[in-house]
């Protein structure tokens, strides 16, 4: 899973850049949102909160912003959306089984956009179930090396629950179960180290290899399906390899 977990995270470096970076800003808030209104507008004594306020300050949102979002989630201030968690499976091109997290306030318009987004780009829409049995749920940490070894970072995380880490280049990816998450969060700041995302994401169990072509396809796909406002995530079981990732550019 090395490629495709570089392609992630290069992906999520240049997000915070590239010229989608308001769109990227819109779905941060509406995770902290959703997060307050959930478990409550502490930071504190609601993991998921903090986790989402934390990725939201890594990706430069302004703490005015941030505050504002908080505040609608509690109850503190009027304005809030309804939002809803819907996720959508389909398929894209070469079988790749496709797994979209959408956090909307309108169920129809999510339905539509995810629909178009994948029969214009060679995917197709599948029912409840079909594809959601080939993805793990997990907690998903991603830090900078700062020269720190694996054995380092394992060192301090085994305790917390992490299962492995893997070395992505510049950082080191720490897989665990998605309940272990918190735990390991706070062994990283316990230990003094810094990082970059702590995520509830879907890991594929069963991967498709792709050559350039069907890469260069199925990265299209999934713009297509991060480009719709309501998507937040979007998941899919490629399997890249670098070379193959370097030709892609």
């Amino acid at each position: 899973m090395s490629g495709h977990s570089k392609w992630a995270t290069t992906k999520h470096k240049k997000a915070a850049l590239d010229a989608k970076r308001g769109k990227l800003f819109a779905r941060l808030i509406k995770n902290i949102e959703v997060a307050a209104r959930t478990g409550g507008g502490d930071p504190d004594g609601n993991p998921t909160l903090y986790d989402a306020i934390q990725k939201a300050k890594k990706n430069s949102v302004p703490q005015d912003n941030i505050e504002r979002a908080r505040k609608r989630g509690a109850g503190e201030e009027a304005g809030g959306a309804d939002w809803q968690t819907i996720n959508y499976e389909g398929y894209g091109p070469n079988g790749v089984a496709v797994l979209i997290e959408c956090l909307t306030d309108n169920r129809n318009r999510a339905a539509s956009e995810v629909r178009t987004a994948l029969t214009r780009n060679n995917g197709s829409l599948a029912d409840p179930g079909s594809v959601a049995y080939l993805f793990n749920r997990k907690g998903v940490v991603i830090m900078p090396k700062n020269d720190l070894s694996e054995d380092d970072v394992l060192l301090a995380v085994l305790d917390a629950g992490a299962e492995e880490v893997n070395d992505l280049g510049e950082s080191f990816e720490i897989v665990s179960e998605a309940t272990d998450l918190v735990a390991v969060r706070k062994a990283l700041q316990e230990a003094g180290f810094d990082y970059e995302s702590a995520d509830a994401s879907f890991l594929p169990s069963v991967s498709v290899p792709l050559d350039a072509e069907g890469a260069k396809k199925v990265f299209r796909l999934i713009d297509a399906l991060e480009d719709c406002d309501d998507v937040q995530n979007v998941y899919a079981n490629f399997d890249v390899s670098d070379e193959v990732l370097a030709e892609v550019g």
